[in-house]
């Protein structure tokens, strides 16, 4: 991990600094990390608009003094190269409904005390620089300073020999999570793996 990187609070960060990661074009523009907060039906006649305006909400940017935010921001220098959704696992709508984060496990999907790390966007001309890799040990710090007992993630592993495909590995890699301390809970398909950290 390169050790000009830092990584803090998006609420403690400007909201033009986190739309300079996600960018005007591509998927993490359109999004605005709406896409685990929102089941497929909301989230295909959300306008643009109102998911900024979610987002904006969510993160509480430009207010250090908020009491919750949604993810963490990554700065090389001065500039934000990276975001990080991480928040309490029950927040997020969607993962309530997917298969990957409970088969073959025995847990609430509504404990508010465990989190979970969703999604990744790293700002081209940044990536392969140990940027994803300290979102991922920031947002496990920012879950566990802010009282959670376990944090989640669950990274999909690349076939062998194979390379990624575009906006395949948003939400991250086995490598970042174990990085960050988290170790293979379950593996639910063939290349998805659930990765935890516990707190105690």
């Amino acid at each position: 991990m390169d050790d000009d990187i830092r990584v803090i609070p998006a609420n403690e960060v400007g909201w033009e600094q986190l739309q300079t990661v996600l960018g005007k074009r591509g998927e993490a523009a359109r999004c605005q990390c709406q896409w685990f907060h929102v089941s497929d039906r909301d989230f295909g006649v959300m306008p643009h608009e109102e998911r900024a305006s979610r987002f904006r909400a969510q993160t509480a940017c430009g207010d250090p003094g908020a009491r919750t935010t949604s993810g963490v921001v990554a700065f090389l220098g001065d500039e934000p190269v990276g975001w990080c959704a991480v928040e309490p696992r029950a927040d997020y709508v969607r993962l309530a409904r997917l298969r990957v984060p409970w088969a073959g496990r025995d847990e609430d999907p509504a404990d508010e005390h465990v989190w979970a790390v969703v999604c990744f966007v790293v700002r081209a001309g940044f990536r392969r620089q140990g940027v994803g890799t300290a979102l991922a040990a920031g947002a496990v710090e920012h879950a566990r300073a802010r009282g959670a007992r376990a944090v989640e993630g669950y990274p999909r592993q690349l076939a062998p020999g194979k390379q990624e495909m575009w906006g395949e590995l948003y939400v991250g890699t086995p490598g970042m999570f174990e990085a960050a301390g988290m170790r293979v809970v379950s593996r639910p398909t063939p290349r998805r793996l659930v990765m935890r950290r516990d707190f105690s």
